[in-house]
């Protein structure tokens, strides 16, 4: 299969864009005066965002949910190709299972490098509700995540764990290959523990990402719209350790766990 040129080979050039302009990962880079650009301090630990306040509570209900332990309807395993260098890690299919009621990914070794997992959606679906129930991989160096991301242009809205501190998510978003959104919110809980419910609600002017139906944190500002593949990957990173934190491959397999996700489309 084609290697992927996005979401976490094209990352390799926002990092590097980082490194030579200075700004940092885990720690926004927008304006902090005002909702529209808050603060991406991350210092907000279990409780909401000043950009979130006054928005209602939203879980996922029933009816939306797609279980994940046997798979699928729609959905594949990424199979044979790489997310390029630094990274190098092979997505294969066989780092996917299904077992216990949810759907397993894991990193691995393999040969002289290193195989992850990904699983995605063939249909591209638009603005809604996305939600996902999963148990973060725990391992630095490690990512585990769900995300919508679209190639052509480059659109993607994330949850991204970063292994060396499961008690953190990072929410981010790119808009035609723009990112510089990054926001490290504080969880008040060690997400690699148990399951718990990730979820964001895109909308044409704004994304409000959600930790257990609670509202946390809003962008309203150069948002995606381009129709997205629904996504989660397992995946190392080595060479960004300031990001990742140092890949620590005595730790692995390093699995993350999901046990389904959901969509709801906008209704205008």
């Amino acid at each position: 299969m084609k290697k992927r040129p996005g979401a976490h080979t094209a990352i390799v050039l926002a990092l590097l864009l980082c490194m030579l302009t200075g700004c940092t990962f885990g720690q926004g880079t927008e304006d902090a005066e005002g909702a529209d650009n808050p603060s991406a301090s991350g210092e907000i630990q279990g409780g909401r965002h000043p950009s979130a306040e006054g928005l209602p509570e939203r879980l996922t209900p029933e009816e939306d949910k797609i279980y994940l332990g046997g798979g699928a309807e729609g959905f594949y395993s990424s199979d044979g190709y790489s997310n390029g260098d630094p990274f190098n890690c092979v997505w294969r299919s066989d780092c996917v299972r299904f077992e216990d009621g949810a759907m397993h990914m894991s990193v691995r070794r393999e040969g002289g490098g290193f195989a992850g997992a990904e699983y995605r959606s063939r249909e591209y679906d638009s603005y809604g509700f996305y939600s996902v129930s999963m148990k973060a991989a725990k391992c630095s160096g490690v990512i585990s995540s769900f995300f919508t991301y679209t190639g052509h242009p480059w659109d993607e809205i994330d949850f991204e764990f970063l292994g060396k501190d499961t008690t953190e998510i990072q929410l981010n978003y790119y808009t035609k290959g723009q990112g510089g959104h990054e926001y490290l919110y504080k969880l008040g809980f060690d997400g690699a523990e148990d399951f718990h419910e990730y979820g964001f609600l895109w909308l044409p002017d704004s994304i409000t990402w959600y930790v257990d139906g609670m509202p946390v944190y809003r962008a309203t500002e150069n948002i995606p719209t381009t129709p997205t593949q629904i996504m989660m990957n397992v995946w190392n990173c080595k060479g960004i350790d300031g990001w990742s934190g140092a890949f620590d491959d005595s730790s692995l397999p390093a699995t993350a766990s999901y046990r389904w996700i959901g969509y709801s489309p906008y209704q205008a």
